[in-house]
């Protein structure tokens, strides 16, 4: 059984930010959205997005009708893209989504038929994302395979998309986490190792014998510093057999601030 993976880059035809120029209100680099206005028609054709824009001494724009896209840079754009990919059409293929990172997976014990039911599917998503006015960015878009029969390890899944065969990676990246072929986490755990390793140096040069931040200081700052990055997707890795590369980094830290 082999599992394949096409994770999809979407991009916006229409950028929002020509409309924010166009606003009425001064361009600052702080404007935010204060008030987003959603309003979804009923007919298929009708899809739209109603706003207001405020600068950061209190000046609003008048309500900006945007008819591609949702508004960028503001804290509800993820739920917005979600209500507005919503209705995406049906696929053979599981769909997983967040915000804009879609990814389409497909199992099957035949090679053939994995790589027929994405190359189908891609096509099928292809249709829905022309409608609404988004693009799929080939160079952001790669398709990757996961399984155990080393004897076709060096085997690359065929993904055709208009006309063109998808890159194949053996280690894709999906929000954040590297990905290998049997699933062991090695490569992303040794690069989460560098990582945590450099920002225990720096909690180090703040931990000082005779000088240096208090105990509440380091315990934020090994909070934010290093729990965080150690603990992100850690319920998918945690199990994995090279989590041992990490540990010796996580003690180090916990002596240094204690």
């Amino acid at each position: 059984m082999l599992v394949a993976l096409l994770s999809l880059g979407l991009l916006q035809v229409a950028k929002t930010t020509l409309l924010l120029e166009a606003a009425s209100a001064p361009r600052q680099h702080r404007m935010v959205f204060d008030n987003v206005v959603l309003v979804i028609g009923v007919q298929p054709c009708d899809r739209w997005l109603c706003f207001t824009l405020t600068t950061g001494n209190g000046q609003r724009s008048r309500l900006r009708r945007l008819k591609n896209g949702v508004p960028q840079g503001s804290v509800l754009a993820p739920v917005l893209f979600n209500i507005y990919i919503s209705d995406l059409p049906t696929t053979i293929s599981r769909k997983y989504a967040y915000a804009d990172d879609l990814a389409i997976m497909h199992a099957d014990g035949d090679w053939q038929v994995v790589e027929g039911a994405l190359t189908k599917d891609i096509a099928t998503l292809r249709k829905y994302l022309q409608t609404w006015k988004l693009k799929l960015s080939t160079t952001k878009t790669v398709s990757a395979v996961f399984h155990l029969n080393n004897k076709k390890a060096k085997r690359e899944l065929k993904v055709n998309f208009n006309n063109k065969t998808l890159p194949f990676c053996s280690e894709p990246k999906y929000l954040g986490v590297t990905l290998d072929r049997s699933l062991t986490y090695r490569r992303h755990l040794e690069s989460l190792c560098k990582k945590l390793t450099s920002r225990v140096a720096l909690l180090r040069r703040l931990a000082g014998s005779g000088w240096g931040a208090g105990a509440t200081m380091l315990r934020t700052a090994t909070l934010a510093l290093v729990h965080s990055t150690a603990e992100y997707y850690a319920p998918v890795w945690c199990r994995s057999a090279h989590t041992r590369l990490i540990d010796p980094t996580i003690n180090d830290t916990l002596r240094t601030v204690t």
